[in-house]
Parts: structure tokens; sequence; C-alpha cells
């Protein structure tokens, strides 16, 4: 059977996941992506998106880093890269819908912080901004370059055989 999330309960502030990449797990969507070193140091420091001129050359340099993680055969530097590029896209979209970035009304209750959803805040009223939703455009055709790369899912399926089995 296999495990299914990201392991959020290892120390990451002690891991090198370059060399042990069998304590990492992939998890869904963005999970971890500001956990993982020394991808987050290595990539964190591009990672912008407050015009689309900025959010181009962002998205191009962290998808470029895509490629040096393939070539360097490390899957972990990839999937952290795709995860980078997808919450790009995320990020965008939200300020794109709220301006302050913020989607639900109030502080997140104690018992849920942690957890995504409203839990039973009210949304925020969407007012789009043209700019942030073409920045979100720009990270979402470079995360779905990086997700559709067929060595990146041959090598994520890999992963998951080797690393991710209970």
């Amino acid at each position: 059977m296999k495990q299914t999330g990201f392991d959020y309960n290892l120390d990451f502030s002690t891991i090198d996941f370059r060399l042990h990449p069998e304590l990492y797990k992939i998890g869904k969507g963005e999970q971890g992506v500001l956990l993982v070193q020394p991808y987050k140091s290595e990539i964190l420091p591009y990672w912008r998106f407050k015009t689309p001129e900025v959010a181009r050359e962002s998205a191009e340099i962290i998808y470029q880093l895509f490629v040096n993680y393939k070539q360097a055969d490390d899957f972990v530097g990839m999937d952290m890269a795709r995860k980078f590029l997808q919450m790009g896209y995320t990020r965008s979209r939200r300020y794109a819908n709220h301006k302050s970035g913020k989607k639900y009304d109030g502080p997140v209750p104690d018992d849920k912080k942690g957890q995504s959803g409203a839990h039973g805040r009210e949304q925020l009223p969407r007012v789009v901004d043209e700019v942030k939703a073409q920045s979100a455009a720009i990270f979402y055709d470079y995360w779905q370059m990086a997700k559709q790369d067929t060595d990146y899912q041959q090598m994520a399926n890999l992963h998951r055989q080797r690393f991710e089995k209970i």
C-alpha cells in the first residue's frame, strides 16, 4: 500500500534531500514546497509574479532549473521546481481574484491552522486583477510543461515505486 500525502513529520531543518531522496514524498500539489532543502533555497529567490514581465522571467528561470535537475537525474529537484511553478500559478490566481491575497474573511480558527478551506468563514468578494491573471497564465504554461514532461512522469512513477510504499 502506498503512503499518501506529504510527510510533515520529518525534521526539515536537518535533512538534505539531495543526499536523501528516499525521504522525499511527492504529496499533492504544492505540499512541502517551502520546506525541502536545498531546493527551497535554490529556487525561492527566483519565484516572483508581481507583473507578467516579472512572472515570465521567474517562470523561465525556474523551468530552466527543472531542466538542469532533469539533466542531473535529480527527481526531487525536478518535483520541487514543478511545485514552485504550480505555486506561481495558484498564488497569482489568488491575487488576481483577491487584491489582498486573502480569499476568506477573518482569521483561521486555531484548531484548523495548517489546513486548507474556508472553515466557516465567508469568502471575500472577487475583484479581478488582469495583470495578476496574466502572471498566472504564464506560470500555468510552464507548470504544465513540467508536469507533462515524459521524463518527469517516468521519474515520479519510479520514485513512488521505490520510496513511497508503506
